[in-house]
Parts: C-alpha cells; sequence; structure tokens
C-alpha cells in the first residue's frame, strides 16, 4: 500500500481532475509525471468539465500563492470550483474568509488571529489533554481491536472546535455532515446547497444567541463582544466566519490523526524513536503534514491580469489549481521526497498553503496532533494495526484523504 503506483498517461487532452489517489499514504501517481513533464498543465474539472490550469512545482503553488493578481473569490465564474455549490446559492453565501481578497480579507483575519496565539493555544492545552485522556481511557476498557476513527480521531477534534466555538457537543453529528458534504465531488449540487443553507440556518441562530448574551468563554463570544465595540464585522459576516472554521476544522485533523497514525504503525523504527523521545513528536508531525497532505490542493485561485508562471502564459480570467500535495513531492525541494523521514529537516512545506491565506488555525492542528499522537503511543504502546493496511478502506471522491476506519488493536 505504501509502494508508488506506476504513473498514468497524462494524455487525455486535456486530464480530468481530480486525479485518484490510489494509496491513502500517497497522491495521484500523475503527480509526479506532471512536475517533471508538465508543471504548468490544462486539466479538466470533473464536476463542471470546465478547463484549468494545475501547477504542481513547489516554487510555482508558491507564485501563485502569493501574487496579489490572483483572487481568491468563489464567485468569479473562472474559479476552479470542485464542489457543485449552486449557482444560486453561491451568488447569494456571505464569503467565507478564505475567499476574501485583500484588504478585505486582512479586516476579517485579525479578527480571529488573537484565537490561535500561542498564549491561547497554552490555555486551551489542559482542556484538549483531558479530552483524549477520557477517550484513551475508554479505548482502554474497552479493548481491542477497536475503529480508532470513531472512538478516537472523530470525536476529539470534534469536542475541542465545539468547546473552541462555544457551540453544544450534541451537535457534533450535524457539523460533520456539512464539513463532509462540502469537501465532497460525487454530491449533487443540491446537497451541496442544502448542507450550506442549514448550516447557515443553525449558525444565525448560534450567532444571535451570543449576539444576546455576550460572552468572553468562547471564540465566538468574544468575536462579537469585540464588534460589538468596533463594529468591524457585520451578523453576516460573523456567521459566515464560523461556517469557515467548521468546515476547516472538522474532517482535516480527523483525517490527519488516523493517517498520521497508520502511517506510523507502517514505519515501526521511526516510531519507536519517537516514543523513546517524545521530543521528536514535532518534527514528525511537520512530516506527516507533508507527506500525506490530505488535501491534495490548497485554495484554487483566478487571475486578474495576464501572467506568466513557470513558463506559461495564463490569461486574466482563467483559473489555477494549486497542488499543494504535489509540491509536498517536490523532489527538487525535499529529498527522497516520497520517503517518510520524521528526522528531516522539513524546511516550508505547503500543507496549510502559504501566503496571506495560510491556515490561521494550524497551530491548533499542531497542538491536537501531538497530545493525541504522544497520549496514544505512550498509553498503548502495543498498539498494531488490526487489518493489513491493504485492507484500511479510505476515502474517495473527497478533497480531504482520509479512512473510513482505523481498525487498530494491541
Amino acid at each position: 500500500m505504501t509502494e508508488i503506483d506506476t504513473p498514468s498517461p497524462l494524455r487525455q487532452d486535456p486530464p480530468q481532475f481530480p486525479m485518484e489517489r490510489k494509496c491513502p499514504f500517497q497522491p495521484p501517481a500523475e503527480y509526479a509525471v506532471m512536475r517533471a513533464e508538465e508543471p504548468v498543465a490544462k486539466v479538466r474539472l470533473a464536476v463542471s468539465g470546465k478547463e484549468m490550469w494545475a501547477v504542481s512545482r513547489q516554487e510555482h503553488v508558491r507564485q501563485v500563492l502569493t501574487d496579489p493578481t490572483m483572487s481568491s473569490n468563489f464567485k468569479h465564474p473562472g474559479y476552479p470550483l470542485q464542489v457543485p455549490v449552486p449557482d444560486d446559492i453561491l451568488q447569494a453565501m456571505e464569503l467565507p474568509l478564505v475567499a476574501m481578497d485583500p484588504p478585505v480579507h486582512g479586516r476579517h483575519r485579525k479578527e480571529i488571529i488573537p484565537e490561535f496565539t500561542l498564549k491561547r493555544m497554552q490555555a486551551l492545552t489542559p482542556r484538549i489533554q483531558k479530552i483524549v485522556d477520557e477517550h484513551v481511557d475508554a479505548l482502554l476498557a474497552k479493548g481491542g481491536p477497536v475503529d480508532l476513527l470513531t472512538e478516537l480521531a472523530i470525536p476529539v477534534p470534534s469536542l475541542v472546535l465545539c468547546e473552541l466555538l462555544g457551540v453544544p457537543a450534541e451537535d457534533i453529528p450535524e457539523f460533520r455532515d456539512f464539513a463532509e458534504t462540502t469537501v465532497r465531488s460525487d454530491v449533487t449540487p443540491q446537497e451541496v446547497g442544502m448542507a450550506i443553507h442549514q448550516m447557515d440556518v443553525y449558525l444565525d441562530k448560534l450567532v444571535t444567541a451570543k449576539e444576546q448574551n455576550p460572552t468572553e468563554d468562547d471564540l465566538l463570544g468574544r468575536v462579537v463582544l469585540k464588534n460589538t465595540e468596533e463594529g468591524n464585522l457585520n451578523h453576516r459576516e460573523i456567521v459566515a466566519l464560523a461556517r469557515m472554521l467548521i468546515s476547516g476544522g472538522f474532517d482535516t485533523l480527523t483525517n490527519m490523526i488516523v493517517l498520521g497514525v497508520a502511517a506510523l504503525l507502517e514505519h515501526p523504527d521511526q516510531l519507536a524513536q519517537m516514543k523513546a523521545d517524545p521530543e521528536l513528536t514535532r518534527n514528525a508531525i511537520e512530516e506527516l503534514l507533508r507527506f500525506l497532505s490530505i488535501a491534495d490542493s490548497a485554495p484554487s485561485r483566478v487571475a486578474t491580469q495576464d501572467l506568466e508562471v513557470g513558463g506559461v502564459k495564463i490569461k486574466a480570467g482563467e483559473g489555477i489549481i494549486n497542488l499543494t500535495a504535489s509540491a509536498n513531492r517536490d523532489e527538487t525541494v525535499f529529498e527522497n521526497a516520497d520517503q517518510l523521514d520524521i528526522f528531516r529537516e522539513i524546511g516550508l512545506h505547503s500543507a496549510f498553503g502559504h501566503g496571506v491565506h495560510q491556515c490561521p488555525g494550524a497551530s491548533l492542528v499542531r497542538v491536537e496532533l501531538k497530545i493525541v499522537y504522544d497520549t496514544l503511543f505512550a498509553r498503548i504502546p502495543g498498539l498494531r494495526l488490526a487489518v493489513p493496511v491493504e485492507e484500511l478502506p479510505f476515502k474517495r471522491a473527497t478533497l480531504i484523504q482520509g479512512l473510513d476506519a482505523l481498525p487498530v488493536t494491541w
């Protein structure tokens, strides 16, 4: 399962996108061919049939993500949407932070940056540790084999995010359905539209309640309080901010937990050294973020002016997909890029994007992963896969890579 698949020919004209992973640990084999032969290539979106550009080398991904002439606006007709959002829903919705351009983006982003500072993460750490401990207690009481996805990887980040935002834990299933639906490419436009509508209705009530009874106990409450004083965001903009945090914070951490555990169990020598020296965990996390690249592509862009990327002329109005999973395997940047190496001097990977839109919640991801990995492997040192790695069911037709189950025992 960890072997690299033999690259298949790119020469459909242009090839369909997204391209399928054959192994959850490895990006689509076509990416290596693209980096070598056509690093700025035309692809055809499966969801719409529209032609877009795809960039696969790290230098080009970073150029696109930092070019001020590139727009993040989902509503632009040239934007490479990979999920079938109905146009009436798309045009009516308040844009999330990830789809805003400067200077509006900067005004909104500064509202949540204080929520992810080192001080705030230190304050959250004891509560995250308690949540993880309780779930590992339950695992040990239950005894193996268990599905680590349902017993640990789903509830832990879900509970942490709900506590951070100040939403009831009983609403977790609803939030998770929303987060999963909006990253799938095999759902209908009606299903995506309904998910967005239902989540906006829920969040509208939640934000209204916090506006009526302001509190400093959670992130949304603090944003509401700050805006009561400063008036930087209106009600709909706070709802959109909450929607983005839910969309970005549920599925990503869940899948980093299960894929990270599976990858480490598949590399027992490296895992043994990490267990012997927990200081290695931080470096291991950066390497896992690079190696697994659970989001094959970073948020896309659309050119607002003619420009050149990698010697290819791109016209104003044309969309560009940034293949971060490919950039993280760029052999000119990472030696033996297809190998997991937790001792690697990692440098800058692109797992959290790059530039002004770099993921604001990266610090929370790192804190949660360290607590989960350290606690899990320290308290269950004999943890192992309960089925051969080839039998692990992995997700398909989704923008976030992961597993549908992770059976483990000890």
